[in-house]
Order: C-alpha cells, then structure tokens, then sequence
C-alpha cells in the first residue's frame, strides 16, 4: 500500500497539490481522476518520485519516499512497473526484447531464465507467440499495450502505475486492458494507479477512486459509490455527457 499524507507541491509559486491525502490499497485498481490541470499528473510524478513535494509523506511500508536516498530510491524503483500513455515501446527491437530489456537491465539471470520469464509475461497478456519477433510497427494499438504491460509487469512489481492506458484504442479493446489491468492487480496483488479521465476505465475497474479538482481532493470512493457521491463538482465531471446523465437519472 502506498500512503500519500498531506502532500503539497507547488511550481514557480502555484500550488498544484493542496494537502493531498490519500491510500492506495493492494489488489486493487485505484485511480486517480478528474479535468486536465487538476494534478493527478503531478500526484502521479510524485508517488513515482519524479517530483519532490514541497510538504508531506508518501509512506511505503511505513518508510517514507520523501526522505529515501538514492539508493534506496533506485531499489523502490525497481519494484515498479510503469504503463506509459503510449505504451513506449522500442521501435527497434521485437516484442520479445522490448519484455526483455527490464530483465537485462536489473537483473543477474541467465539468458534462458530471462527468455522463460519474459515469455511468460507474454503469454500472460495473451500474446499469441507468432507476434513474438515481430516489430511494435508490426502488431495493433492493443496489442501493443498488451507488450507493454508485459514489459511492465516482468520483473515482479509491488506497484504498477498506468497513465491513461485506454489512450489511442477503441471502446472494445480499451474494455480489454481494463480488465487485463484488473486481473493482473489481483492476481498478483501489485498496488495499482492509474491516471484516467475514461469514464468507461472508471465505472469498470474503479475499486478506489481519487477525484482531484484544482489540486484538492474533492472526493475518495468506489465505482458502485459514484453515482450517489453528493459532490456536486464530481458529478459535473462524472455525468458531463448525455448518456451518462441519463444513466445517473436512472440509478
């Protein structure tokens, strides 16, 4: 679990996170949601420790990130698994060497271990082997997230952070990273975040919700607690469409 406790962070003067506090539970799929400019990028770059906040703790296990050294930072970071909004895949190497590289990187194991292990990964988000060698240019949008959760997941993460994994794909196949993303949370019981505005994502895999607004956490929920939050700047974000309106008005 990771903790985030009054966490302010300000660039040039201008606050962007005000007093943040918040858990982030195991097994589950927490999100962070709200407009453009409302910080869960910034939240997101400081639980990653890409960001230094200003003020507060961001507790793992009871230590405290803020404060960790640089190895200590380097060892947290390894323990992570990132979903880039892109996915960010190397254009020069093949499925397989994308989900390779971590282990090269960050690990002592054989070259048949690391082969077994990323090919593991693979076929755990349902690659079929043929896209093995094959080049990112050479497979789907989805699929490409598929690889890239692959390469996320390879090296036994504690957490995994996703930014706007739904980027760029269609309503069907966004609905199939949801739920890739879900059951490897719970499978493997990793600390999930992910960054979204997909209200889809949301209503779907929502197990823990952080709504931010102007840098305030505004509201902290579940999917099934959304549509009776009583937080009228939520609703206006959640139930800004038609349909969405309709289906508020219905339940």
């Amino acid at each position: 679990m990771i903790q985030v406790k009054n966490i302010v962070k300000q660039f040039e003067g201008v606050t962007v996170l005000n007093n943040i506090s918040a858990d982030f539970r195991d097994g589950e799929v927490n999100m962070i949601i709200g407009q453009s400019g409302s910080g869960k990028t910034v939240l997101m770059k400081t639980m990653l420790g890409l960001h230094i906040p200003d003020a507060g703790q961001i507790l793992l296990e009871d230590k405290d990130l803020v404060r960790f050294n640089e190895s200590q930072m380097r060892q947290y970071h390894r323990e992570v698994g990132t979903l880039f909004q892109g996915a960010a895949l190397f254009d020069s190497q093949t499925v397989l060497e994308n989900v390779l590289f971590p282990l090269e990187m960050f690990t002592r194991l054989s070259d048949a271990e690391m082969r077994e292990r990323a090919i593991f990964c693979l076929r755990r988000v349902n690659m079929p082997e043929h896209t093995f060698n094959l080049m990112p240019s050479e497979i789907s949008g989805g699929q490409q997230k598929r690889v890239a959760i692959a390469r996320a997941i390879v090296l036994n993460p504690k957490y995994l952070f996703c930014d706007e994994p739904n980027s760029g794909l269609d309503p069907k196949t966004s609905l199939v990273i949801d739920k890739l993303i879900q059951d490897i949370t719970q499978e493997y019981n990793i600390c999930t975040i992910v960054n979204s505005h997909d209200m889809n994502s949301i209503m779907e895999i929502g197990d823990n919700i952080i709504f931010l607004k102007n840098g305030i956490k505004e509201w902290q929920g579940t999917r099934h607690d959304i549509c009776n939050s009583n937080s009228e700047a939520l609703d206006d974000f959640v139930f800004a469409s038609e349909l969405f309106k309709k289906l508020k008005a219905k339940g």
